[in-house]
């Protein structure tokens, strides 16, 4: 929907689930311009590492606690927000549209616009048009919540799948540590950032920030930003 030039004001929030991988954030960068440029006012910008199987997302949580009646959730994608199990993620999805809030996703088409069409044009009256329009909307979320989830659990049977294979083959060492964002992490303590803060900074967990910290301490003796060798 262009709201630029309706004089139509509509507030936005942002959900992102974050990555370092410098392509997604390019990713999100785009979505919040291509928000601006719709004429969407970005009233906040939610981002958090934790899996959209995952129900304990303290970020889409706080999300939701700020959503005001009118608001609208953007996000890259439907799985971004959730790829529950249907009946689950239908009950998230109806906890934020109970609040009056609307959800813009690629997957699913806003009726509403089609509902002004009709109405402006006056080819069904309103009693039947918004029952019908309100269903449609329904049944299509319904489909993308679907297809979220079969989309995962097939990803997922398939790493299994892999897993077992490489195993039987000898060649599996597990999941590798992200170096990279280990560094990342000692640089921000060594700057004086607290855990939870460098969680915020980085998109990653808290218990992440612990573990590193613990290992680093272990390995080194101290957090003192002098001492030699210390992302070795």
């Amino acid at each position: 929907m262009d709201l630029k030039n309706t004089g139509i004001s509509k507030t936005a929030r942002i959900y992102f689930r974050v990555s370092t991988d410098e392509q997604n954030l390019e990713r999100q960068h785009q979505l919040i311009e291509r928000a601006k440029a719709q004429g969407f006012y970005i009233a906040g910008i939610y981002s958090e590492k934790a899996s959209g199987v995952n129900p304990d997302r303290s970020e889409l949580r706080r999300l939701i606690n700020d959503l005001q009646t009118g608001d609208w959730v953007i996000a890259e994608s439907i799985d971004r927000i959730t790829r529950l199990p249907p009946a689950e993620a239908e009950r998230l999805i109806d906890e934020i549209t109970a609040k009056g809030a609307k959800i813009q996703v690629p997957e699913i088409f806003d009726f509403e616009e089609l509902g002004v069409f009709f109405e402006q044009d006056g080819s069904l009256p309103g009693y039947l048009l918004q029952p019908l329009l309100a269903a449609l909307q329904k049944m299509f979320l319904r489909i993308a919540l679907n297809m979220s989830h079969q989309d995962w659990a097939v990803r997922k049977r398939r790493q299994k799948e892999g897993i077992a294979l490489a195993k039987r083959r000898g060649g599996y060492r597990g999941r590798q540590p992200d170096k990279s964002l280990h560094e990342k992490i000692i640089k921000l303590r060594l700057q004086g950032f607290s855990i939870t803060q460098t969680a915020q900074t980085l998109g990653c967990s808290v218990s992440t920030v612990n573990r590193v910290s613990r290992q680093h301490k272990k390995r080194m003796g101290t957090l003192d930003e002098n001492q030699p060798g210390i992302f070795r």
